[in-house]
């Protein structure tokens, strides 16, 4: 089995910008790169479907804002983006959504302000764009999840769910919770939380507070909505429509967001939000099942007064569930990224500081761990 210098679990944004920013810096070791998913993305996946050629819809995060644009910290990676037209300025417009159904002003809210961003074609190209500015010796594992780590003085083991080993490697990132967070045990059914089989308690310290601030964050879920409208008018329906409070509170809808298609009609993602029931492994079909029929009798009501859908015949496509949409509370300290006795580092938007739980706290997170890599 190869053995390696870094493994990187998790092809998201944070995890894509950690190994763009390891190759901007000179990292000379050997990588491997380890997704459950078909491609990187993480939540800025998009869905394709094969029997339509071309049709994307960014079934996650439609984009990102940036509070402070044109940062020192960030601009390194985002330049050469920006500079290929991968990154660009949203070009769609903003609307809000109150509870008469009413296309109002955009509610104030923290996500909105500074510079909001897109990915282009599509949101999963920005990940793409970071693994291409990386070094093109990384080793990629795609459709591979990571069911247990072990830890020995030789480094770190990657086994997936028929414990079979994956890879091996000298030091060990993670860029989601999900290997390290309680959650998995109620949603995946799991026995065990992976990092702390691999390390038990008293062994590292500093890990042992990585894992208890763990225990006690948590994050909201999203059942995304994904439809089709094959005869809608592209340049009549704002981009992103985002409910107001009342709404929300109404509806338990977050926002729309479009998607016009090459050629004709578009696609909408509908995010719903969770009603904080608890979601385990053999309730999770029926709460799909229950959540996709909830929105789709919503969607009459929400798209009733949007010109360009509320005259167009809608197919629903189905649900996405995203199990940690977005980080809430204790967030991780910056000076526990990085766990110099046990060799393994975290980023992601659940590390503190600025852009806490939004994609800025994700790639500021992964730019400010590769420079510790690469002093360490």
């Amino acid at each position: 089995m190869k053995r390696f210098d870094l493994a990187v679990i998790g092809a998201g944004i944070s995890g894509c910008t950690l190994l763009a920013h390891l190759q901007q810096r000179g990292f000379q070791g050997t990588v491997a790169l380890v997704e459950a998913g078909r491609g990187p993305g993480g939540r800025t996946a998009t869905r394709q479907r094969r029997q339509v050629p071309g049709w994307r819809l960014d079934h996650g995060a439609p984009g990102f804002n940036l509070t402070t644009p044109n940062s020192a910290t960030l601009e390194p990676v985002l330049a050469p983006l920006r500079a290929k037209g991968i990154v660009r300025r949203e070009w769609g417009t903003i609307a809000g959504l109150d509870e008469q159904g009413c296309l109002v002003e955009p509610p104030g809210m923290e996500v909105l302000e500074g510079e909001w961003l897109r990915g282009h074609p599509t949101m999963a190209s920005v990940c793409e764009g970071l693994l291409e500015l990386a070094s093109p010796q990384i080793h990629r594992h795609f459709e591979c999840r990571v069911r247990h780590l072990k830890r020995d003085h030789d480094g770190w083991w990657l086994l997936d769910e028929q414990s079979q080993q994956v890879l091996s490697a000298r030091q060990l990132v993670l860029s989601g919770t999900l290997l390290a967070h309680p959650r998995s045990l109620a949603m995946l059914a799991w026995q065990d939380v992976p990092l702390r089989e691999a390390v038990p308690a008293g062994h590292d310290p500093q890990l042992d507070a990585v894992l208890n601030t763990l225990s006690m964050s948590t994050g909201s879920v999203r059942w995304n909505l994904m439809v089709q409208f094959d005869n809608a008018a592209q340049q009549q329906i704002p981009r992103q429509i985002w409910l107001t409070a009342k709404a929300q509170q109404q509806w338990q809808v977050e926002r729309l967001v479009v998607q016009p298609q090459t050629g004709a009609g578009v696609g909408l993602v509908v995010h719903g939000l969770h009603d904080g029931s608890s979601i385990t492994a053999d309730r999770q079909p029926g709460l799909l099942a229950q959540q996709q029929q909830r929105l789709s009798n919503l969607l009459p009501h929400l798209i009733d007064q949007i010109p360009g859908l509320n005259a167009c015949d809608a197919k629903v496509l189905g649900l996405m569930r995203w199990g940690a949409a977005q980080p809430l509370d204790h967030p991780l300290a910056r000076e526990l990224q990085w766990c110099p006795i046990s060799e393994i580092g975290f980023c992601g938007d659940w590390i503190e500081g600025p852009g806490f739980g939004r994609a800025e706290g994700a790639l500021t997170s992964a730019v400010a761990l590769a420079d510790r890599l690469v002093k360490a």
